[in-house]
């Protein structure tokens, strides 16, 4: 089967203090059409690598997709683009810090957006 082709531009992470393993919180910009937000970032249960959770809402006792992708290559392509983004920003931050400048308030980059995050 071939790979579907998707644009996923405009990607955003917004680290947080980690809690539960949540890190931080993806948005993006799917096929120039779509705005997707507050796609939540985990760290894997063994520990390695990260994985994307999408939105829910509660309807009385129900959770309900708010939205997420259709099939698994959909997601792999989404997961592949928004953790190559996280990579970068945490080997930004890594670098940052190893470089004799250990400030605590630091505003870091992703894709345009600034976040001021405390480490």
């Amino acid at each position: 089967m071939k790979s579907p082709i998707l644009k996923i531009s405009e990607i955003n992470v917004i680290p947080v203090k980690p809690n539960e393993g949540l890190i931080g919180f993806a948005s993006f910009v799917l096929d120039e059409k779509y705005y997707v937000s507050s796609v939540a970032i985990y760290t894997r249960l063994d520990g390695f690598g990260y994985r994307l959770v999408y939105p829910t809402k509660k309807v009385g006792e129900k959770n309900i997709n708010v939205f997420h992708p259709i099939n698994s290559e959909v997601g792999k392509v989404i997961d592949e683009a928004v953790i190559n983004k996280i990579n970068e920003l945490f080997d930004e931050r890594y670098e940052n810090q190893h470089r004799g400048n250990n400030s605590q308030n630091k505003i870091y980059r992703a894709e345009g957006i600034e976040s001021d995050y405390r480490a």
